[in-house]
């Protein structure tokens, strides 16, 4: 009788899956080859002695970073602007997303509880859907640079901005949760008599709300970074005064602008994680 230790039993401690994963290691690579190279992905560049002395020479000055009072002030008082602009972008991008959301969620299609949705129904959803895709794919610069035209520098475009490309990202992803979720109970109250705005909120809202309370912190901390980026196109805020600063080649402004938005994403991540808890 062998020993169920020995090799015989055991079989080979060769992993007999090598050969698969190698061979799209290998297709991966080939893949990825092309798109490096359309790229002009050239990393050794940084390592020139024309590009590498500048930017040791910007980095060195981010030591100490900029603390006088004068700056903090100034620092305190864009930094509360570009977190209004991302609270109020965020605000009207809840508002066109949860609507938007509802509209295109099959699960509180009456028509669908029998089955195929009914033509009107089906054809209002897909045109949801349609929008959704439109306001999400036109990144928030582009809509930035339009509301700029509009309305002129300031963060009133930047807000205009985060709602349009965040409504849509949130009406899809709130769609999305709510389609995966368990939708009998949400079944059950409508087959009773329930509308779909009650079956909504007794059915739907209290098995998904940490989730969709944990992507929309999240996402206020990325309209955050996005009003940081708008700034470089006029919208104010942060943005505008850390492209001022890195035009004039001052290293210890940025490192404190920096060390702002490392604040602030970690505000954002307690954030979510209490009310996640709290949603528990």
């Amino acid at each position: 009788m062998s020993d169920p230790g020995s090799p015989e039993v055991c079989g080979s401690t060769r992993d007999p899956a090598w050969t698969g994963r190698v061979f799209w290691s290998l297709g991966a690579l080939a893949l990825l080859w092309p798109a490096l190279v359309l790229s002009e992905f050239k990393p050794w560049v940084l390592l020139e002695p024309g590009a590498l002395k500048p930017a040791l020479n910007f980095v060195a000055g981010f030591f100490p970073p900029r603390t006088d009072a004068e700056f903090l002030a100034l620092l305190a008082r864009e930094t509360w602007r570009t977190v209004a602009m991302a609270t109020a972008g965020l605000t009207l991008a809840l508002l066109l997303a949860v609507p938007l959301a509802l509209l295109s969620v099959r699960v509180l299609s009456v028509s669908a509880m029998a089955g195929a949705m009914a033509p009107m129904p089906l054809a209002l959803r897909q045109v949801v859907r349609w929008v959704l895709t439109l306001l999400r794919s036109v990144p928030e610069l582009v809509w930035a640079l339009v509301f700029v035209r509009v309305v002129g520098l300031g963060p009133t475009s930047g807000v205009l901005a985060i709602a349009l490309t965040y409504g849509g990202m949130l009406g899809k992803v709130y769609a999305d949760i709510l389609e995966s979720s368990d939708t009998h109970a949400c079944a059950s109250l409508m087959r009773n008599g329930a509308g779909r705005v009650q079956a909504f909120f007794y059915a739907l809202l209290p098995q998904t709300a940490a989730e969709l309370t944990s992507y929309t912190v999240y996402r206020w901390e990325c309209a955050i970074r996005s009003s940081a980026v708008l700034g470089f196109v006029g919208a104010g805020g942060l943005g505008q005064l850390m492209d001022s600063s890195m035009k004039m080649f001052n290293g210890a402004e940025v490192a404190s602008i920096l060390l702002v938005f490392m604040a602030l994403v970690w505000l954002a991540d307690r954030m979510s994680a209490a009310l996640r808890k709290a949603l528990a």
